[in-house]
């Protein structure tokens, strides 16, 4: 059950919409750039089938620490987040009788998605003329790191190397002061956002062929996702043949020219930000707020013209009513602000924000090991205002006898395919 308390309704689980229910997509991809664009797509309903390799199992599941941290295999955030909702059948595609089952599934699929680099398609037999050889009518999606055309279409790459080093992001945000470039947020940032686009790809091309049959071909890379990140930049960059924005060291104050825009240092040495881009219409209740009513007495800041003209002396003043107060003080009297802030959060503290748990942005699943529940993060797009409910990610070649079995395969084939190490 799920209380929508908008509606005042109960809504039955059951009856939340799965927009992709009936869809099948073959996922031959390891690690999260790629994986993550179908457990989009397995959160909306959507049957994916994972094929694994029979003993090795997806690479990531061989990652035992994470910037020293030990990884719990049986409760392992790496294989979650990218692979819930997913159905894992070990095959070996390098044998010749892996490709014909992998041919087979093809056969009952709408979409084939691989991240695998162009010498390793060939070599396995999984490129798209051997996948539409198969099926003429599967949707072929590739993602790489530096895209499927150019010179450099044969190298391999991470979201760390492709979307933010290369990209531009890393530059952007690191001021020349730092003497070096700083390093992407956390793990699988890049290959999140990237894996995004390959979802709504798959998402557009189900539509196209819903629309003219045409079963299309998609390509999305780390490389052009980055790229399309930074995008308004690099396009004024071309346009003015110079790198637009300067990075600036942090500090606490105001942006150049509007004292209400900025990033402030709390008394308890946290930090906010305030971006009240046109003060004009918030003059009296932005000061009002800051504790500060008094200063609309003072001529250099009790009109939009002067709060612009004196901006420099006015963000002395808001620096200082900030940094008076710790942030829980500013969390509660800036509830009924009318300009926009926001507090600077640690990933912990996200996880805990009453307004990300309000609007479901995480769900739990079952631990495979039988442990309390692992909680991920769900996909941003919700249907009917209802969250998705994915499964948890499956355990390596964990459906593999009942995929087979419901390709209509007998078991003396199963048996035989399981003893020549064809499957697991």
């Amino acid at each position: 059950m799920h209380y929508d308390a908008q509606s005042n309704l109960v809504i039955e689980e059951s009856l939340v919409v799965q927009v992709m229910q009936g869809v099948r997509i073959l996922e031959v991809a390891q690690f999260t750039f790629v994986p993550v664009a179908s457990a989009i797509l397995a959160d909306w309903g959507a049957d994916v089938i994972k094929i694994e390799h029979p003993t090795r199992g997806d690479t990531q599941r061989g990652f035992i620490n994470l910037n020293g941290m030990k990884i719990d295999p049986d409760r392992n955030p790496m294989m979650g987040h990218p692979n819930r909702g997913k159905r894992s059948v070990g095959i070996d595609v390098s044998k010749p009788e892996g490709q014909q089952l992998i041919y087979e599934l093809a056969r009952q699929c709408d979409i084939f998605l691989t991240n695998y680099l162009p010498d390793q398609r060939q070599k396995l037999k999984i490129d798209v003329e051997h996948i539409r050889a198969a099926n003429p009518d599967i949707i072929y999606a590739r993602g790489s790191a530096l895209g499927d055309k150019g010179p450099e279409r044969l190298k391999g790459g991470f979201d760390s190397t492709a979307f933010w080093a290369r990209g531009g992001s890393s530059m952007m945000v690191s001021p020349a002061e730092l003497g070096g470039p700083l390093t992407q947020p956390g793990p699988a940032y890049g290959d999140t956002i990237g894996g995004t686009f390959i979802a709504l790809g798959m998402s557009a091309a189900l539509l196209h062929k819903e629309k003219t049959g045409e079963a299309l071909e998609l390509d999305v890379s780390l490389l052009s996702s980055g790229v399309w990140a930074c995008g308004m930049s690099v396009a004024m960059a071309i346009e003015m043949q110079e790198v637009p924005f300067k990075p600036q060291m942090p500090k606490s104050g105001s942006a150049q020219g509007n004292p209400f825009v900025g990033v402030f240092q709390t008394a308890d040495g946290s930090f906010l930000n305030l971006t009240i881009l046109t003060p004009g219409a918030y003059l009296e209740d932005t000061w009002t707020h800051l504790g500060r009513a008094d200063l609309l007495q003072d001529e250099r800041f009790n009109t939009v013209d002067a709060l612009m003209a004196n901006w420099a002396d006015a963000a002395v003043e808001v620096v200082k009513a900030i940094a008076s107060q710790p942030l829980s003080h500013w969390t509660e009297r800036f509830a009924t602000l009318r300009g926009q802030w926001a507090p600077y959060q640690d990933v912990l503290s996200v996880a805990r924000d009453p307004q990300v748990i309000a609007n479901d942005c995480l769900f739990e699943v079952e631990s495979a090991n039988g442990g309390p529940p692992m909680t991920l993060v769900s996909a941003p797009v919700q249907f009917n205002r209802e969250p998705a409910h994915p499964t948890r990610a499956p355990e390596a070649s964990e459906h593999t006898e009942l995929v087979l079995m419901e390709m209509g395969i007998e078991w003396d084939r199963i048996e035989h395919l399981k003893s020549i190490g064809a499957v697991a």
